[in-house]
């Protein structure tokens, strides 16, 4: 069983209403990007809080100096660990989750969830690539984004990171295309 006290942040990830004036925002006042867009997030499937449910939701990530900095908006009023945080119609939102890289997806869930920390969602990118937020509101505030650091991801993460170094500053917004 991997220790939680020792997993690494891959990743800070923010609610917005609206990625592109987010990313574009931090990307001004903090130097971040540039920002790789994906639009309506193909899921396999997603269920929150042990009921299935439909997420639909765009990202946008960038570099922030060692870490990945993500933007999500949620389309739709449905359940979900966003809105655990930021509910529907509220108008509010703000920092949603960290990410971090486990050896084993369900070890790590049951880990934190004796931990305290309850699982709030668990979906599968179409692809494979699963992801767990365990709601550790009570105690920090925000969630904790879990999955395992497969070929397809680590080489997100590369590309992303890749992409920062030596940029100019122009072109802040790029849109992927799904595969």
């Amino acid at each position: 069983m991997q220790d939680a006290g020792s997993l690494a942040i891959r990743q800070v990830a923010y609610f917005v209403p609206d990625i592109e004036a987010a990313a574009r925002a931090h990307s001004k006042n903090f130097g971040s990007g540039p920002f790789f867009v994906l639009r309506h997030i193909p899921l396999a499937a997603s269920e929150h809080r042990g009921v299935p449910h439909r997420f639909d939701h765009s990202s946008a990530y960038g570099q922030w100096g060692g870490v990945m900095i993500e933007f999500v908006e949620q389309h739709g009023d449905g359940p979900s660990a966003m809105h655990d945080l930021f509910p529907a119609g509220s108008g509010r939102f703000g920092l949603h989750h960290m990410a971090v890289f486990v050896e084993e997806l369900d070890v790590a869930i049951a880990d934190f969830e004796a931990r305290g920390h309850p699982l709030a969602q668990l979906s599968e990118v179409e692809g494979g690539t699963r992801f767990a937020f365990m709601d550790a509101n009570a105690t920090l505030g925000h969630m904790i984004e879990l999955y395992e650091p497969g070929e397809a991801l680590l080489g997100f993460y590369a590309m992303v990171h890749d992409a920062a170094r030596d940029w100019d500053g122009t072109d802040v917004l790029r849109e992927l295309q799904r595969s």
